[in-house]
């Protein structure tokens, strides 16, 4: 390495999405694998926070944040004034070799980031726009996956209803009841972390369900809920896709929702304690489903396990998966081999096709 010039990685997190914090703790995590006495050796990191309001600070202040020097700076001190000059005027990006986005939920994993960064002609970390924006929309995806006839639970798709009229909310309801078994879950077909979604157990609670995850998206994906084990599986990769372990998340709460998801009780088990037969169906679907949706780059398959039938559901597809402390994704991977020093720098060298 003596001689070479390192690599400047442009580490962006934060972001307008509600989840903003999520995205902060995989960052610090991915910031300090970067600096580990192997990758420092390699690389540099360059760090553009972008706060809650969707404004980007400079590159000393974002690094503050990320070493836990300032809190999470959300105010307008010291950010860009958007009414006077562009958004990007001011940050210093152009030194940056490799982008690497952690912008979880919207504005990010949706394939804005990626839209954005492409005009600056740098190689990413990710896949790009096409994959981001699918893996994203739940009934885009599934309706992909259906066309294909990959196995998927029961759903019904709602789009652009009205739900401040009380005669649309009654035909919806009807709907749910007369197509699918309770309970249900109600899910916006566009948010990240199990944010909006609600489980369904009679007719009652419907209505509530959907204000909430209409309150997020106009778009709302109503599924069947089956008695199931929750299993993962990481996908990293260009041209051919590699899967690590599989892994199953047993926790503690009524089902994986969002404070279920970041508990440091969930009970972690990789390589899940499953038949090898149903664990290749799984790694073979994970790399059908990413190929289909032109996902590359890294990625987080989730899939259910029927209980009392050992059918395999697919659920979905994260573009960018956490690396906080208790995310699935780095775990999965560090029991396939790859610490997260590694996995990092590896996901740049796929970046660069090395």
């Amino acid at each position: 390495m003596i001689g070479k010039k390192k690599k400047c990685i442009g580490l962006i997190f934060g972001g307008y999405s509600n989840e903003h914090d999520v995205s902060i703790s995989s960052a610090k995590t991915v910031f300090q694998a970067f600096n580990s006495k192997l990758n420092k050796q390699r690389f540099k990191v360059k760090a553009f926070y972008i706060n809650k309001y969707g404004d980007w600070l400079d590159s000393d202040i974002s690094e503050q944040i990320l070493i836990g020097e300032i809190e999470n700076n959300t105010t307008t001190q010291g950010i860009i004034n958007q009414e006077k000059i562009n958004f990007l005027d001011g940050i210093e990006f152009q030194n940056v070799d490799i982008w690497f986005p952690l912008l979880h939920g919207l504005n990010g994993e949706d394939g804005s980031i990626h839209g954005l960064l492409k005009f600056t002609r740098k190689p990413l970390v990710g896949c790009g726009i096409i994959g981001s924006a699918l893996g994203m929309d739940k009934i885009l995806m599934k309706t992909i996956f259906s066309n294909l006839k990959l196995p998927q639970v029961n759903y019904l798709v709602f789009q652009n209803e009205d739900l401040n009229d009380q005669e649309v909310k009654k035909k919806l309801t009807i709907k749910i009841i007369k197509k699918l078994n309770f309970p249900v879950f109600v899910k916006p077909s566009n948010s990240g972390s199990s944010l909006g979604i609600s489980k369904v157990i009679n007719e009652s609670e419907i209505s509530q369900a959907l204000e909430k995850a209409w309150g997020i998206d106009p778009r709302i994906v109503v599924e069947e809920g089956l008695e199931v084990r929750e299993i993962e599986c990481g996908i990293i990769g260009n041209s051919q896709l590699l899967t690590s372990e599989i892994g199953e998340v047993k926790y503690e709460s009524d089902w994986y929702d969002y404070d279920s998801k970041y508990n440091l009780n969930n009970k972690i088990t990789i390589p899940a304690e499953i038949d090898s037969k149903i664990t290749k169906q799984i790694k073979e679907i994970a790399i059908q489903s990413c190929r289909t949706l032109n996902i590359f780059g890294f990625a987080r398959v989730d899939f259910f396990l029927e209980k009392s039938s050992n059918k395999i559901f697919l659920n979905e597809i994260n573009t960018i998966p956490g690396f906080t402390k208790n995310s699935m994704f780095p775990m999965l991977w560090k029991a396939s081999g790859l610490n997260i020093e590694q996995l990092v720098a590896k996901l740049v060298d796929i970046s660069l096709d090395l």
